[in-house]
């Protein structure tokens, strides 16, 4: 089966996913749109509803990549290129938006808790490395860590939002990103503090030398 083929189900299952959430339901009638079997189908998502879920993550993912790259960041802050990418994957989902709030309820579901998780951190890291992040040690789980949670705060406000052109989540997004920024400057401001203190060895040696 070709990668035309998974697309084009995965195309339908969108549409149908509007009624019947992530499904059975809705692969048998996403299968049946694109002119496959269910054998075939199945073939191309081996854990049904899970597949079609994950499949969907990953064409969100690479297609905000594939705009982001298109564009020019280059002279952006950090903040907002970040801002940009979410902004990015909010445009990419807007065509589908009902399909993305079935997806996030079928991913709350007790036993999709680690699918979540994964999807969550794939969609974190993606945002970072198209962003040209390389940094290897501590801080590159630490800056997913926060995005992640960002990015699915922004998108559970996004799905609530009604406000035309969503300006409420924009500037939602927004603010989380100053709290987020705010943090980091008060980090920064902690480690620099924290260097002019006095060291254990300083401090025990004026210690004995009172004594």
């Amino acid at each position: 089966m070709s990668d035309n083929s998974k697309q084009a189900v995965l195309d339908a299952a969108l549409r149908h996913a509007v009624f019947d959430g992530f499904s059975d339901a809705t692969l048998e009638h996403a299968a049946a749109d694109a002119g496959i079997t269910m054998t075939e189908a199945r073939a191309l998502f081996p854990d049904g509803p899970v597949s079609l879920v994950e499949e969907f993550s990953r064409w969100i993912d690479s297609e905000m990549e594939r705009r982001m790259k298109d564009g020019k960041i280059d002279t952006l802050s950090i903040r907002e290129k970040v801002a940009l990418a979410v902004r990015m994957r909010i445009a990419i989902l807007t065509p589908h938006k009902e399909a993305a709030r079935r997806a996030a309820a079928f991913l709350t579901l007790p036993r999709n808790a680690g699918l979540g998780a994964k999807l969550l951190y794939r969609a974190s890291d993606a945002i970072w490395r198209v962003l040209g992040d390389t940094s290897t040690d501590f801080n590159f789980y630490t800056k997913r860590g926060i995005l992640g949670g960002l990015l699915s705060a922004t998108m559970f406000r996004w799905f609530n939002d009604t406000s035309e052109n969503d300006k409420d989540t924009i500037a939602f997004l927004n603010a989380r990103i100053e709290n987020v920024m705010q943090m980091g400057t008060l980090q920064a401001r902690m480690r620099e503090a924290a260097k002019k203190l006095p060291s254990l060895s300083d401090l025990l040696k004026a210690t004995a030398g009172r004594r």
